[in-house]
């Protein structure tokens, strides 16, 4: 909203009026505005949630400090929801086909888990939205969000080429003329490049349009596991929003060299025109998180419920599909792909030993995988993995995390330079 303001101050010389023409700004602005809505309405929100008794009630775990989150206001998503809108309609561009994109999955998402929670806590369906319409929802944003980059004229990249000739320091060069594609990054493949149309190339005349169906099929499946990754990974104070702020930093970090041709040739990867403006976007997203932290970290004073976990993983998937690194989410979001495993595998074994020994065994003293660390080794609970046979403390677990998120962002980034 404020840019064309700027735009017209800018053009009548108004002092200072210029520096709003640099993403590098409007960024900073974006992450400062985003903290401080944060943390100063954060205390009002969560004073108005304890008035109206939107308490949470956790599942009796038997964990130490479990039954002491009674009564913790939930639905605190709605706080990284205004510190996040609020900022990137102030300082993005909103003509800007990537965050229209962005905005809309954002308000999208919230809605679906705030329609989750209030069944939750003014219904008393301690179960929540149906799983069915849940993925439904996850499905909707998904088909929106493929399409949209398939039938929009401006989503459109410059492929890079690598060019071999035989320095120590390769050339990277890139086409002439921006092209609709069906290619996306990940590393270790030519180019960095993969081209879905190549994996349906049976199709022969057909496949770049069975290329654009595939990649419309990934995205639902990428946006709906990622959504609820990060909903399975919301059991710990602070353990989805520290995590999410993580992931956002790295995604930030290549949705700018992404938009910049000389930091992607120097990376190999694509160039995509108009991208820049996701900075402001994911600059405002760990603002948002940063600042939510405040509140959630042990022991935290609101939770953010479903409002804040299914906008979370579902943002984070749509934002790597519009930069073309969603097949890097694979490192970035490992702690959510590592306990949506661990729910998978302890599910799954469970019912395959009912069904054939007739007793239901364990892999994990308890899933998803935070909640096993919590639980002693060799106190009654057979499971295959007893280890750590002491507990370990709330606070150190998802510090843990966090560290791990950390390392694998940073392999994430560091693949790209592996030839």
């Amino acid at each position: 909203m404020l840019v064309p303001l700027f735009d017209y101050l800018n053009s009548i010389d108004f002092t200072g009026a210029g520096m709003f023409q640099y993403v590098s700004f409007r960024s900073i602005m974006a992450f400062i505005f985003s903290l401080l809505i944060a943390t100063f309405i954060g205390r009002k929100i969560i004073r108005k949630l304890q008035r109206m008794q939107i308490g949470d009630v956790p599942r009796d775990l038997d964990v130490e400090g479990q039954l002491s989150k009674k009564g913790t206001p939930t639905m605190g998503g709605i706080i990284i929801f205004l510190s996040l809108i609020v900022p990137v309609l102030l300082f993005a561009k909103l003509d800007n086909i990537y965050i229209i994109l962005m905005l809309i999955s954002t308000v999208w998402l919230t809605l679906l888990g705030f329609a989750d929670d209030y069944i939750k806590v003014f219904k008393k369906h301690r179960e929540g939205l149906k799983g069915k319409f849940k993925i439904i929802g996850q499905v909707g944003i998904g088909l929106i969000v493929g399409l949209t980059l398939y039938l929009s004229p401006e989503v459109v990249i410059r492929e890079n080429v690598q060019l071999n000739n035989g320095l120590p320091n390769e050339e990277v060069r890139f086409e002439e003329g921006e092209v609709k594609s069906t290619k996306t990054t990940i590393p270790f493949f030519k180019n960095n490049n993969l081209d879905y149309a190549n994996l349906v190339c049976f199709m022969k005349e057909h496949k770049q349009a069975a290329g654009w169906v595939l990649f419309v099929l990934v995205t639902i499946f990428i946006v709906t596991a990622v959504s609820n990754g990060a909903n399975l990974t919301d059991g710990l104070d602070g353990l989805t929003t520290g995590t999410s702020a993580i992931i956002g930093v790295g995604l930030g970090i290549l949705a700018y060299v992404s938009s910049n041709m000389n930091f992607a040739s120097y990376l190999n990867i694509m160039y995509i025109p108009g991208s820049e403006e996701l900075v402001i976007y994911m600059s405002a997203f760990v603002g948002a998180t940063v600042g939510f932290l405040w509140f959630n970290s042990f022991p935290a004073q609101v939770f953010m419920g479903d409002t804040g976990s299914l906008m979370l993983g579902g943002v984070i998937a749509v934002f790597a599909i519009i930069i073309r690194k969603e097949l890097m989410l694979l490192f970035f979001c490992g702690v959510f792909l590592l306990e949506s495993l661990s729910v998978m595998m302890q599910v799954s074994y469970f019912k395959w030993t009912k069904k054939r020994y007739g007793v239901g065994k364990r892999i994990f003293k308890m899933a998803p995988l935070h909640h096993h660390f919590q639980k002693p080794g060799n106190a009654g609970i057979e499971a295959l993995i007893q280890k750590p046979i002491k507990a370990i403390p709330e606070s150190k677990i998802v510090v843990r995390f966090w560290i791990i998120s950390l390392l694998l962002a940073a392999f994430a980034i560091i693949t790209l330079k592996i030839r």
